[in-house]
């Protein structure tokens, strides 16, 4: 089944995987995590206005472009930011998450991310 899979999509189309999955789930987090501190930090600069959805979205777009194009490049720089997995034209869309999934290093970054965000929400909502 994969392989019929992997035999009808583009090299465009796996690229464009890849980029989403990077950014949904290795950028997006981790901006969410900051501007969410930004907040609690009490900058005025993201909050009350459409800029800290804008802030989140673009820094995690670029994020995502910069692994994707330095990811495969410089592999030992930036192992920590790209995932071969999601490139990974063999896969479909929901083969390449659930191979992500059970790395003990991507294991260890969703319970770290889990963990931020809910002390992250304890604090906020303790601030009133």
């Amino acid at each position: 089944m994969t392989a019929a899979i992997a035999a009808c999509k583009s090299r465009l189309q796996n690229v464009i995987e890849g980029f989403a999955l990077t950014a949904v789930f290795q950028s997006f987090p981790s901006f969410a995590a900051a501007a969410l501190l930004l907040k609690l930090a009490g900058s005025r600069d993201l909050v009350g206005d459409p800029g800290v959805a804008i802030f989140v979205i673009s820094a995690s777009l670029i994020h995502a472009l910069v692994a994707a194009t330095l990811g495969p490049r410089f592999p030992s720089l930036c192992k920590t930011v790209y995932e071969p997995i999601f490139f990974d034209g063999r896969l479909s869309l929901s083969d390449k998450i659930t191979d992500w999934r059970t790395q003990p290093t991507a294991s260890l970054q969703l319970v770290t991310i889990v963990m931020m965000m809910s002390v992250l929400a304890v604090v906020f909502a303790s601030m009133g």
